[in-house]
């Protein structure tokens, strides 16, 4: 055990000292200005100290990694799904991957409940749930061949609680799939300069994958370098076109998007991950890391005020505009992937297992990717916060609420205590070059505002519309690299569940196998997709409600089964790790789930909607958000379908919850009766480092293997 040293401990101390102030600070103030600067350092000090603590302790005193344990990219190597990739590219692969719409969107809608109870469950939810979630599930499906969540499932826990999991599994995933292409849509369409630039991205990928696999292997510092002046190139470049004449070419309808990312994540999903997926996630985590770490520099050097309320009062009323619903259970679900996310635990038993190098990494891949997202998401509230609240407010509430024009949305805005005027919202319009920022739910574009707010301040009010528009462009490049990678994982969990009946299956790599898959899987979340694209209130955007809720349903799969999986595996007494954040899960999903079927606010209750529309078709009037008696059978179906999907996959859950405790409790009581279905251990060859940077014990031990003349491992 190595003692600190006294700079060590000097260091850290003053790390912890900088996040209790900010802490201090947020939650004390009482009316007085607070900059956002306390909250970048409340959080980044957080994460400091639980990275190199609580994320150590896991690692190294419950999980026990194995450094001379071969994982499945060293023993499986088919250069196709199984491929040992440098934990750097690695990195960015599975922060791409995880990081899609939920960080971005989930906490601008959250901002509505004021901004500390969104930076509180960031926090806290991603340092004892989120990031402990992903780098236990990646942990457990490294040791398992790199299993999906839905098979480690049915192998630990049983056929009928895994028959739960691999159904609600699959379905959700379906669900997320098909939510994040239409962000994605929505943010292309009609715009040149985002098509082109994204793109550029995949000549830029295909080119990096080919330089590190056949011209200079092991080469990531150049292929970085080459691949990041690519990329800024094409960021440039976009620009330009949609300034020029070959601006009508990329300038695409939605439905031709639909078309093109369809074809894109079919594609993506079969090819070698050395090829596209990996290197193009890797390069797309440069813009995404290198834009955060930008936003925290501008926050640093502008000090921008936070404008709304610490606690607004539609966190009690729980009649917010922008979402329905208390504070409690509604925060936790909408901010969802910036704090906990079940999508997460699919990426961490999918692409990732089949790729990582050594089981000493899980730490920094697992566990570090995900505080990188929740930096993301508290970015997010940052710019959610910092602009006028009666604007955030006129952007985020639909226009069946506050009417059409800058003089309905400012008396409205009025009356809920935020004093906006029409000339200042027409004003925010034309600052970013837009016709009218009204109703631009979604929460995306109010990111941009908020971004284009931080970094105007710094370089000046003459170029916020480049800034808006670039972080429009940014969203979409940020969710797509989770698209893409989400269809592969998909195939996998489809490839897993078959595998139970036709034995071929089970080889992820077995061609015919994973192309059948890989076209059910991009079919499914496609069709979804186009219907939501041509029918305003069909397809995709009638399960977008239960978006929130079936990816945190999802994310108490995945801590039930690493917590069965602690407890089988001879580590009870750190079963608290994972079942803890279990616990506290389960209560505010299925609470979530038991108001959205049977509150009798119809804001909230899918039946009660269903019921105030039937009511309404039957006396022959028209409900916004309706424009037609179409639509308004169409909110009744939509109703309906959410409803009853929403019971389902929380009875699925409680179902593999259920079933987990009975497996725990059998174990508890005869443990020989425990099997497990971890692959034997094997030596492993491969010599990495387990961190970012390489410790001087790991320099040496690169250098004595290269030399070929590496000592024995302990």
């Amino acid at each position: 055990m190595r003692t600190a040293n006294p700079r060590t401990i000097v260091i850290w101390s003053l790390v912890a000292l900088v996040g209790a102030l900010g802490w201090t600070v947020l939650a004390l103030s009482r009316g007085e200005e607070v900059s956002a600067a306390w909250m970048v350092a409340a959080a980044l000090g957080s994460y400091a100290i639980a990275y190199r603590f609580y994320a150590r302790f896991i690692a190294y005193r419950v999980l026990k990694v194995d450094r001379t344990r071969a994982t499945p990219a060293e023993r499986l190597d088919n250069g196709i799904d199984y491929h040992p990739t440098d934990r750097r590219v690695l990195l960015g692969h599975h922060f791409a991957a995880i990081a899609g719409a939920g960080p971005l969107v989930g906490p601008v809608l959250a901002a509505q409940m004021g901004y500390l109870p969104g930076t509180i469950w960031i926090v806290a939810g991603v340092i004892f749930a989120g990031a402990v979630q992903d780098m236990v599930v990646l942990f457990f499906s490294t040791r398992r061949d790199g299993r999906s969540l839905g098979q480690m499932a049915r192998e630990e826990i049983g056929p009928f609680g895994g028959a739960a999991a691999l159904l609600a599994a699959f379905a959700i995933m379906i669900i997320l799939l098909g939510v994040l292409a239409l962000v994605v849509v929505n943010a292309l369409a009609a715009s040149p300069w985002g098509t082109f630039s994204i793109a550029m991205t995949i000549p830029i990928a295909l080119l990096m994958g080919f330089y590190l696999r056949v011209l200079r292997p092991g080469r990531v510092a150049e292929v970085s370098l080459i691949g990041v002046g690519l990329l800024l190139l094409a960021l440039v470049a976009g620009r330009w076109v949609a300034e020029s004449s070959w601006a009508e070419t990329f300038t695409l309808a939605p439905s031709t998007l639909v078309i093109w990312l369809v074809a894109y994540g079919f594609i993506a999903s079969i090819l070698p991950v050395w090829m596209l997926l990996a290197p193009r996630d890797y390069l797309s985590t440069f813009m995404k890391i290198g834009t955060i770490v930008l936003l925290a520099v501008g926050v640093v050097v502008a000090l921008p005020t936070l404008r709304m309320d610490a606690v607004t009062g539609f966190a009690s009323r729980g009649d917010g505009p922008v979402f329905a619903g208390s504070l409690f259970p509604f925060v936790f679900i909408t901010i969802a992937c910036g704090a906990l996310s079940g999508f997460h635990s699919l990426i961490s038993s999918g692409t990732t297992p089949k790729m990582i190098q050594k089981e000493t990494q899980v730490r920094m891949i697992g566990y570090g990717s995900m505080l990188m997202e929740s930096s993301v998401a508290v970015m997010a509230l940052i710019a959610a916060s910092i602009i006028d609240p009666g604007l955030y407010f006129a952007m985020n509430a639909p226009a069946g609420v506050i009417g059409t024009t800058v003089e309905s949305a400012s008396q409205v805005v009025s009356g809920w205590g935020y004093q906006i005027s029409p000339d200042q919202l027409a004003a925010a319009a034309r600052s970013v070059e837009e016709s009218t920022l009204l109703s631009r739910t979604g929460g995306a574009p109010t990111l941009a505002v908020g971004v284009a707010e931080i970094f105007s301040t710094v370089t000046g009010d003459g170029l916020k519309a480049f800034w808006y528009h670039f972080a429009i462009m940014f969203e979409a490049l940020f969710i797509l690299t989770a698209l893409d990678a989400g269809t592969r994982v998909g195939r996998f969990m489809l490839q897993d569940t078959l595998g139970n009946v036709y034995k071929p299956f089970r080889n992820v790599s077995w061609k015919p196998g994973l192309i059948i898959t890989s076209a059910v899987v991009c079919g499914l979340w496609g069709y979804f997709l186009w219907v939501g694209v041509h029918e305003p209130l069909g397809g995709i955007n009638q399960l977008f409600p239960i978006f929130g809720i079936s990816n945190q349903l999802l994310a108490a799969v995945a801590l039930a089964v690493c917590t069965t999986l602690l407890i089988k595996s001879g580590r009870l007494k750190w079963a608290w790790v994972t079942g803890v954040p279990l616990v506290w899960d389960a209560v505010v999903t299925l609470t979530a789930s038991w108001q959205k079927v049977f509150s009798s606010d119809p804001r909230v209750g899918f039946f009660k909607q269903r019921q105030v529309f039937q009511d309404a078709i039957d006396r022959g009037e028209i409900l916004p958000p309706a424009k037609s008696m179409d639509d308004m059978h169409t909110v009744v179906t939509n109703s309906t379908v959410d409803g009853v999907l929403s019971a389902v996959l929380a009875l699925l859950i409680v179902v593999v919850i259920v079933d987990a405790a009975r497996i725990c409790v059998r174990h508890v009581r005869r443990p020989a009766l425990t099997t497990l279905s971890e692959a034997p251990h094997v030596e492993s060859r491969i010599v990495a480092p387990a961190g970012l940077f390489a410790t001087p014990e790991e320099k040496e031990e690169e250098r004595r293997a290269t030399v070929g003349t590496a000592a024995p491992a302990d």
